[in-house]
Formats: C-alpha cells, sequence, structure tokens
C-alpha cells in the first residue's frame, strides 16, 4: 500500500471518528488541494451545523462532501424536479449533471432567484434530487472564451479528475527532509519590466510564480535552464502560480506543458480564462507576423486543464509544506497578491504581482493585509524618483480636452490600450463623459480583443467594485453595453472605412504597440495632423509605443529588414495621459509598503528598469530602515 494510500486510510477513520453515527462515509480522496468525502448522507451534513467546519478544523483541510452515485436521482428525473423547484423568472439557461462528483451546474441569468433566500432553494433542490447545485451566472454579454473553456473543461472532466487526484496525492505526500530553509531565484524582471519568473523552493518543494515574456523583445525569455528552474526537468515543479493575464507574466507558461510539465497551475478563474483568451492571440500574433511561434495552441488547452481556480482569501495547500492565499491586486480583473506560509510558520513571502494601491472605477485597490510576512517581492514599474502619476480625476479631464480638441479639428483620437484593464477603465470614463455632455456623443470602435475582454469581465461580476457591479447585474444600466461602442469586425476594409467617415475613438490593441490592429491604424490615421494618439498606460523601453512618445515621427512597418519594409510618417498629435495605468505610482508603492500588515523585514523591488528599481530600493531603506535589494536576473535569495 502506498504511502498516499495510508494516508487516506487514516484520514477516513478520523472523519468516521469525528461525524455523527448515523452518517455513513463511504471513501475520502484526495482532488488537488481538497479533501473529498462521499457519503449518501451529503445533504445531512451540509445541513447538521459544525460538521464540516470541524472536519476542516481537525485535519486542516479544505473539505468537500459529494453524495455518492447510489443517492443521486437519474437526470432526466432530477432536470423535472429541479426546473419545478426554481422560480421561473430565474432565467435558468442550462443544467448540466457530473456524475463523477454528484454536482448539477445551474447557469441562470439571476443567480440569487436560484439560490433563495439563505439558500433555501438550493436546500431543497439537494434534498429532492441528491445532486449538489453549482449556480454559474449567464454572462451578460456573450463570451465566446467563458463559453469555450466551460465547454472544454467539461469534455475533459474525467481526465481533470485524475489530475486532481494526482496533484492531491502530491500535495500530501510525506516529508522526507530534515533541512530546513527557503529560497527564492530570480529568472526574469529584474532590473526590467517584462519575462515575469521566480522560483520559490524549500528542501520539499518549488514553486514556479509567473513565466511571461518581454515586450517588444522578441527571443528573451525566462531563464528556465538555469541550474535553479528547470534542469531537473519541468516535472521538479510542485506548482506554478500565476498573479495575473497580461503576458509579460503569463504568455509562457504553456512552452512548460510542450517540455512535459504535467503540474497545477494555481491562479483565479478570471485569470484562467483571460490567460487563455491572451495566450490564443499571442500564437495568433506572431502566426501572422510571420514569427515561429513558441507553442502550439494544444499547449494552451493542455495549461487550461491542469488550472486550479482559487477565490480570494481561501488558504490552501499546494504542496507538502507550503499553503498559498491570494488577495486583490487592482492591477486587472483577477489579478492576485500572492501570499505563501512556509512550514509550520518557517517563513512568508508575498509576491506583489502587478498591483494598484487606490481604488478605481473598475477595482478595489490592492489588499496588503496579512497574517505574516518576512519578505516582500515588489513590482517597481513606477518606481522611479519622479513616477508620481496624476490624480485619476485630473487625468480624466486632460483625456476628456484631448477629445474635444481632436473633435472640434474634425479628427479621431487612437487610443492604444490593454485589451484587459485599461481599455475596461476607458470605456467606463467615456460611457459616463458621453452620458453627462462632457465630451459629444460619437462612435467609440473596439478593435482587438477588447469586446471579448470586456465580456469576460461581465461574467466575473464578483471580482470588480460594488457600484459597478450592481450596474452589471442590470442589463439596462450595463455601462459596457452602451449603443456608442461598435466592434471592429470587418479588417482592413471596415477600419478604411472609419478613417474617411466622421470623428471617433478608436480603442485598440496593442498597448505598447508590439502588433495586432494598431499598426494599421497608424497607417490609416498615422499621416493626418488633425487626429490625436493618446498614450494611456506604460511604454516599455525597446517598444515602437515608448518610440512614438519619445517624438520618432516615422516608423518602419512589416519586414524592417525586407524589401517589404514599409515606412510610415507621423503627423497626427502624440499626447501622454498619465494616471490611467494599471500600476502604483510610486506613491502607491510607498503607501504599500507603509501601510502594509505586517510590514516586511525585506524587500526585493523587481519589474522595473534598473534606475527604477535602485530609486526604489533606495528610498524605501532610508524612509522605512528596511533590508531591501534590486536584484538582478539568475540571482539566489537565501530567506531562511
Amino acid at each position: 500500500m502506498s504511502s498516499a494510500d495510508e494516508t487516506l486510510d487514516r484520514i477516513k477513520a478520523q472523519v468516521e471518528e469525528e461525524t455523527p453515527d448515523d452518517i455513513e462515509i463511504e471513501s475520502v480522496a484526495f482532488e488537488g488541494p481538497e479533501l473529498v468525502i462521499y457519503t449518501p448522507d451529503a445533504q445531512t451534513v451540509a445541513n447538521r451545523d459544525g460538521i464540516v467546519r470541524n472536519l476542516a478544523q481537525t485535519l486542516r483541510k479544505r473539505i468537500n462532501v459529494r453524495p455518492t452515485q447510489e443517492a443521486l436521482v437519474p437526470p432526466n428525473e432530477a432536470r423535472a424536479r429541479i426546473t419545478q423547484t426554481i422560480p421561473e423568472d430565474a432565467g435558468v439557461q442550462n443544467l448540466d449533471f457530473d456524475r463523477q462528483t454528484g454536482e448539477v451546474f445551474i447557469e441562470a441569468e439571476k443567480p440569487g432567484r436560484v439560490i433563495g433566500r439563505h439558500g433555501a432553494t438550493l436546500d431543497e433542490i439537494s434534498a429532492s434530487v441528491g445532486w449538489t447545485p453549482e449556480v454559474v451566472r449567464t454572462p451578460p454579454m456573450e463570451s465566446s472564451t467563458v463559453s469555450n473553456v466551460r465547454n472544454y473543461l467539461k469534455q475533459e472532466r474525467e481526465e481533470r479528475r485524475d489530475i486532481l487526484q494526482r496533484v492531491g496525492r502530491q500535495i500530501n505526500r510525506p516529508t522526507t527532509s530534515d533541512e530546513d530553509w527557503v529560497r527564492l531565484t530570480t529568472l526574469g524582471c529584474c532590473r526590467e519590466v517584462g519575462r515575469a519568473a521566480f522560483i520559490l523552493s524549500t528542501p520539499e518543494s518549488r514553486i514556479l510564480i509567473d513565466c511571461g515574456d518581454k515586450p517588444g523583445a522578441e527571443g528573451e525569455v525566462p531563464y528556465l535552464q538555469a541550474p535553479e528552474a528547470l534542469a531537473a526537468g519541468p516535472n521538479s515543479l510542485d506548482a506554478v502560480v500565476l498573479t495575473h493575464a497580461h503576458l509579460d507574466h503569463s504568455a509562457l507558461i504553456p512552452i512548460l506543458f510542450k517540455y512535459g510539465y504535467d503540474g497545477p497551475i494555481y491562479t483565479t478563474a478570471p485569470t484562467r480564462d483571460l490567460m487563455g483568451l491572451l495566450q490564443l492571440d499571442y500564437l495568433d500574433v506572431a502566426s501572422k507576423e510571420g514569427r515561429t511561434p513558441p507553442y502550439e495552441s494544444q499547449q494552451v488547452r493542455d495549461a487550461l486543464k491542469h488550472t486550479i481556480p482559487l477565490e480570494f482569501g481561501n488558504v490552501t495547500d499546494i504542496a507538502p509544506d507550503i499553503k498559498l492565499t491570494m488577495h486583490n491586486a487592482g492591477h486587472i480583473l483577477g489579478s492576485a497578491v500572492c501570499h505563501f506560509h512556509i512550514g509550520e510558520g518557517r517563513y512568508n513571502v508575498a509576491f506583489s504581482g502587478d498591483i494598484h494601491y487606490k481604488d478605481t472605477r473598475l477595482l478595489d485597490g490592492a489588499v496588503n493585509d496579512f497574517p505574516r510576512v518576512e519578505t516582500l517581492v515588489l513590482e517597481s514599474t513606477y518606481g522611479g524618483k519622479n513616477d508620481y502619476q496624476t490624480d485619476q480625476s485630473d487625468s480624466e479631464r486632460v483625456l476628456k480636452d484631448v477629445i474635444n480638441e481632436t473633435y472640434e479639428n474634425d479628427g479621431k483620437v487612437l487610443i492604444p490600450a490593454f485589451a484587459v484593464g485599461r481599455s475596461q477603465e476607458l470605456m467606463l470614463v467615456l460611457e459616463e463623459a458621453m452620458r453627462k455632455g462632457e465630451i459629444p456623443t460619437m462612435p467609440v470602435y473596439l478593435d482587438g480583443m477588447i469586446r471579448e475582454a470586456t465580456a469576460i469581465h461581465t461574467a466575473y461580476p464578483e471580482y470588480l467594485r460594488d457600484d459597478l457591479r450592481q450596474r452589471i447585474l442590470y442589463e439596462d444600466e450595463n455601462p459596457f453595453l452602451a449603443e456608442q461602442f461598435e466592434q471592429v469586425d470587418g479588417g482592413d476594409e471596415m477600419r478604411q472605412d472609419i478613417a474617411d467617415d466622421e470623428p471617433a475613438i478608436v480603442l485598440t490593441t496593442s498597448g505598447m504597440v508590439t502588433g495586432g490592429p494598431v499598426m494599421s491604424w497608424l497607417r490609416l490615421l498615422g499621416s493626418e495632423p488633425d487626429n490625436t494618439m493618446a498614450f494611456v498606460g506604460y511604454q516599455a523601453e525597446g517598444t515602437l509605443g515608448r518610440q512614438i512618445q519619445r517624438g520618432q515621427d516615422e516608423i518602419t512597418m512589416g519586414d524592417t529588414s525586407g524589401p517589404r519594409a514599409e515606412r510610415v510618417s507621423l503627423r497626427l498629435n502624440v499626447e501622454t495621459v498619465d494616471g490611467f495605468s494599471g500600476h502604483a505610482d510610486r506613491q502607491g508603492l510607498e503607501s504599500f509598503v507603509e501601510t502594509m500588515h505586517p510590514r516586511p523585514e525585506k524587500i526585493l523591488c523587481v519589474h522595473g528598469d534598473a534606475s527604477t528599481t535602485n530609486q526604489l530600493s533606495s528610498a524605501l531603506y532610508q524612509k522605512f530602515n528596511m533590508r531591501t535589494h534590486n536584484p538582478k536576473n539568475l540571482e539566489t535569495f537565501r530567506l531562511s
């Protein structure tokens, strides 16, 4: 008998001892970070106060109670009973039965009507059919990504369960080492922006945090070949943890599966969906530009299949000696500050990912309250001594002035923006400004993935600010469905028609002008001095966006070194509107550290250029009298 089986036998005996005699326990199993208890009395366990809570405290594990097969009413009969139980105005769209888990997924326009007061309707459903109801909201905007991910995971249920069981056994394996240390190795994004990647290791476990590309620098990838990284093979990793979906953090995760990784990815549910969207687009852009993609779409699907979504605030075992808790980072939808608790109180490390400290129109500000943190790995994108962004209300006023002036000149405003995060912030600003008459009502054309990314936002309203969530849940108040927003879906022919037409705003990817539809818009709008290009986000060193921002008035498109190279003169106005970035500025980063509870003993300043990380590191040392570093790539720190 394996050690995992022995552990499960011991746990089953504990469960039987802790539960009342009238409850039968058929089996227990590890599935990912959860302990699953199968019982014909699942409804009794759910309704009897304290059983699950007491078991979780005793076993120190997340508990999921599921019904056994004999307790389930056949799906056809269950469907009829469930339909009769749920009020008609709930807007039920679909019922999907998962026999392996005993769950029935109920997709509805109004989940609250399915749940009922204090969960009464769910209890009635479970008592009537034996199945455990899980309610899923129908997205207010149709999202092919959300639909495709949900359908794909349904198709892969059997294999996914095998993955979860394998992961669960790996997490719960016996510890074997008497050594006591924690190390952190930097594989990217040190003294640079992009290719974020870190290895957190102990004598028992190795965790990869992020695995991204570097914008505007083809071929500069994380140092995965380093001895501390994957030299022992991809499956020397216990887990991958993804802070958020932007490509400089997520782009190269599928390459791990190309080379044999078969373990879990931990992130939030919206990050999972956005990750898939952005990675597939990453492949598409590479193909259109004649570059060889580093992986195939199958590896993107593999990554989705291996993803275990976590909710903010849930403490989760991801290795025998490491627990992970994710907290809102305020940067983009689903972005997380990742807190790692190592050993039995041995050490605590927090990775900020990318953070925005203050509330925005879209999201609440980053969380910085933890039980313990000895080391903080802190992003420094705007950490330079002069990196103070304009207040958001002032930034919005400047943007409105730019739009009004361009409109009066009968021109068009071209705004390159990240599809995820900045575009939705801007849509909220533009919708309100037009509604209040602060700028003329005109078409706002969405090009690239922006509309699809926006639809994903509406599928996860619980991750948005309260007031925005309430507006989204009532379709006639959903700001993202305002009639002035129009999707560009006719290619270059439609773009030409828009360029020849009335004044308008074009919101397009990519945010750093590194490819995508913004290149077509530069061809169409760049030569007209009545038009304006407005930068609203960070432009990394080496990107075309940074070059244009600095005044370059002629650019090369296509094959820059071949006979098809195309020179485009830029005569349009170029404006930079600070304050819309999803990153905290210098003051926000200092405030994040100053108000952090508890304040860390050590900070590593990363994800910023060399001067920026050095300036922030020095400032934090002087202001708070703590150990600070601005590491290089391929450095290893012994933390404990």
